[in-house]
């Protein structure tokens, strides 16, 4: 089930592009109108809040975009806890070259910085239990990648990364094709048979009797779906050790121990991307 999201230059560059094309496509009016092109200067990333840094090395690309003679330093690594004051890194050349790539780096390493602090809550809120925080493909899209990568960054694990990636069995699929006459078993099987060699199948239930249905019929993975904490109980008293657990739906930071208390493998959580709150990152130039 799990996946490892690794984040190539080439996807670093593509990414990269495109942000700067949307904010510098027409130009810097005013750091045009402002800063003599001869001016050299320093600027330094300063957090302004307690968390986990992630999206370091993309946001030193969209610098090396912009002017590939500045120089850029880091002094922390993705997935290094970071407290406010820190210096994170510094870059240093042409003025105008930094101001016209601040805000885009700062974008991508806020919300990657972002996701990966929420996401070592989650971690940090299950320790000591088996279950492992996973998340979604409730991602920006275009930076899947990126969001996924920070999650890693922040103790998390990736779940798919596509629709391609592997069989997943959800309410809409089983309601459309239970109105065939389908059961659950004639749907995991009918997956099984028509879905490339090798590829894994998860399926969604709502009660703990389909979980032992999705486990007898060969499913690799099933998903408790918004099940109270009392029905996940049930459902992995039948089926834990037979197949994989996912709990999923309505998880918090104040009832995901609860649920990885059940026995649960995995916990899948899509505030971690899809809601997250920016960590409070600037970039101050020197005087």
């Amino acid at each position: 089930m799990e996946r490892v999201v690794s984040l190539s230059e080439k996807y670093i560059n593509e990414v990269v592009t495109s942000a700067l094309a949307e904010d510098l496509g027409q130009g810097d009016v005013t750091t045009d109108a402002l800063i003599p092109a001869g001016l050299q200067g320093r600027a330094s990333f300063v957090s302004k809040a307690s968390g986990i840094v992630a999206g370091l090395e993309v946001s030193r690309a969209v610098f090396l975009h912009v002017d590939s003679a500045l120089q850029v330093t880091g002094l922390f690594s993705d997935g290094a806890r970071i407290k406010p004051g820190d210096v994170l890194g510094h870059v240093s050349g042409a003025t105008v070259s930094i101001l016209k790539a601040e805000r885009t780096a700062l974008n991508f390493l806020q919300r990657m910085s972002g996701i990966a602090t929420e996401t070592s809550r989650y971690v940090e809120a299950v320790a000591g239990l088996s279950a492992r925080i996973t998340d979604t493909r409730k991602t920006t899209p275009g930076l899947r990648l990126l969001e996924k990568y920070a999650v890693r960054a922040g103790g998390g694990v990736n779940h798919r990364l596509n629709l391609g990636d592997m069989v997943l069995i959800k309410d809409n699929h089983i309601a459309a094709l239970r109105a065939k006459g389908m059961t659950l078993r004639d749907i995991i099987l009918q997956a099984k048979r028509r879905s490339p060699p090798g590829m894994k199948v998860e399926v969604e239930v709502t009660i703990a009797e389909e979980a032992a249905e999705a486990a007898t019929a060969g499913a690799d993975t099933v998903m408790l779906d918004n099940m109270g904490v009392e029905d996940m109980r049930r459902a992995v008293k039948l089926v834990k050790g037979k197949i994989l657990i996912e709990a999923s739906g309505g998880i918090t930071l104040d009832n995901v121990r609860s649920v990885a208390e059940t026995g649960v493998d995995y916990i899948s959580v899509g505030a971690l991307t899809h809601s997250v709150r920016a960590l409070d990152i600037s970039l101050e130039m020197e005087g």
